[in-house]
């Protein structure tokens, strides 16, 4: 989500509000938002509705100043934890540019756009969800290839859909639906060739991996955010930029200040008991997510209606009870790590 350049942020963001950026820069010239060692946290953001099943724009708002008072630094708009799938193409977008204006460009956002049967249907999306002024679109890795397709017809296919789409810098996602493509390293590598990746949402559950990655996009502008709760520190510490983890979604104060201290000598002991403790919680809060997140969040204070429209089935009274439990000990958390709230 960052790249080189003079612009000020304020101008580059004017630029994207504008859907003038394709014209006007090449991604090779994308400015920079943040210090090379910067950590980031970025939520991947769940979609509040109302009783009736609509987006529920006013709830989305308070949402956004709870997750940039928390210290979010970017955000991921329309992924899987938005319930991507189950919005229409016109709520996608709606989505985004809500999230984008109500930003303000105070951080970056990103937000899946590769949907669509055929290259040409997935170019054109991208190119109107890059019009929302995100910096950057994410690409489904599965949606480039079939389950059974090679790495070669992978790429084939993503130069067939980098040629529709000019200059938009792009991100990718391993998404686990429809199934989960990870990125191996020869199509790792041609990405980066590219010149418009940009960022990159790991789910490959794994450190070594991860550096691989990390190794090949060294001296790129590439920003390598982990999607996995239990290498958080691992990750980070391996040069990753940041965390875009669903736990986010419940204490994302947490995320935010193990980014900012997951290096600091001084703070190495609070490290690692932060980061056994969001492991051994992450079983629980992932049992009935998103629900689980929307009950949580109502809990903190956030006027969020317990309603998803992938999973109708509500949470049980034993789910409730631990999530209570998690809720009562965010104290000691903060307490520990001198997290005003």
């Amino acid at each position: 989500m960052e790249g080189k350049g003079k612009h000020s942020r304020r101008d580059f963001l004017e630029l994207l509000s504008a859907g003038a950026l394709s014209a006007i820069l090449l991604p090779d010239q994308l400015p920079s938002f943040a210090a090379a060692d910067e950590k980031k946290f970025v939520p991947v953001m769940i979609t509040p509705f109302t009783t009736s099943s609509k987006i529920d724009f006013d709830t989305l708002s308070r949402l956004i100043d709870f997750y940039l008072a928390a210290g979010a630094k970017g955000f991921f708009a329309n992924c899987l934890s938005s319930e991507m799938y189950a919005l229409e193409p016109d709520e996608r977008i709606a989505l985004t540019k809500h999230v984008v204006k109500h930003v303000d460009g105070k951080v970056p956002v990103v937000a899946s756009g590769s949907f669509g049967t055929t290259m040409q249907e997935r170019a054109d999306f991208t190119k109107k969800m890059y019009e929302t002024g995100v910096n950057a679109v994410i690409l489904i890795t599965s949606h480039f290839a079939d389950k059974t397709e090679s790495d070669d017809q992978l790429i084939s296919n993503f130069e067939k859909f980098f040629s529709l789409t000019g200059n938009i810098p792009v991100g990718t996602y391993e998404c686990p639906s429809p199934y989960k493509r990870v990125l191996t390293p020869p199509v790792f590598k041609y990405l980066l060739s590219t010149n418009r990746l940009i960022y990159h949402k790991d789910t490959t559950l794994n450190v070594e991996k991860i550096k691989e990655k990390l190794a090949l996009a060294k001296n790129t502008k590439l920003e390598l955010y982990d999607a996995h709760t239990p290498n958080a520190m691992f990750s980070l510490q391996a040069g990753a930029k940041g965390m875009s983890a669903i736990a986010g979604n419940f204490y994302p104060e947490i995320y935010a200040w193990l980014c900012e201290n997951v290096n600091k000598p001084g703070r190495q002991e609070d490290v690692k008991w932060i980061q056994s403790e969001i492991t051994r919680l992450d079983p629980v809060i992932s049992d009935g997510y998103s629900l689980s997140a929307k009950y949580f969040l109502h809990k903190r204070g956030i006027p969020i209606e317990p309603i998803c429209r992938t999973d109708k089935k509500p949470l049980t009274e034993i789910q409730k009870q631990k999530l209570d439990e998690i809720y009562a000990g965010l104290k000691k958390w903060h307490e520990r790590l001198e997290i005003k709230m």
